[in-house]
């Protein structure tokens, strides 16, 4: 972690030197919150005791996306399989989601700008 990122005003996950991955997490909310606030800061806190987890970053206004960063694919797939993540998996297509996409990426390169 570069000392840049651990002192920085801006809201972006301390990631390390390349390579590491992310899981772009593109989503259209359906109406009301029926609990999805509660479980989004709970997977949040759950996602950051994971073996593997580097940070998240995360965006709604319509489109909502998350981006989580993680050490190796094996991290993620651990992730992936988490008992209470998988319930909140399910919750996500039973009434939270209109409609969701997950990609996943290799890192192999990141730059940075900060104004100070």
């Amino acid at each position: 972690m570069s000392e840049m990122s651990k002192n920085s005003l801006f809201p972006f996950a301390p990631t390390p030197k390349p390579p590491y991955y992310a899981v772009i997490f593109t989503s259209v909310r359906t109406e009301g919150d029926d609990g999805y606030a509660q479980m989004a800061e709970r997977m949040v806190e759950l996602a950051q005791k994971q073996k593997g987890f580097l940070g998240v970053e995360s965006a709604r206004e319509g489109v909502g996306i998350t981006v989580s960063y993680w050490k190796d694919r094996e991290s993620i797939d651990r992730w992936k399989a988490d008992a209470e993540h998988r319930i909140a998996q399910r919750l996500g297509k039973e009434k939270w989601y209109a409609a969701y996409r997950i990609r996943i990426a290799k890192v192999e390169e990141e730059r940075v700008f900060e104004r100070r």
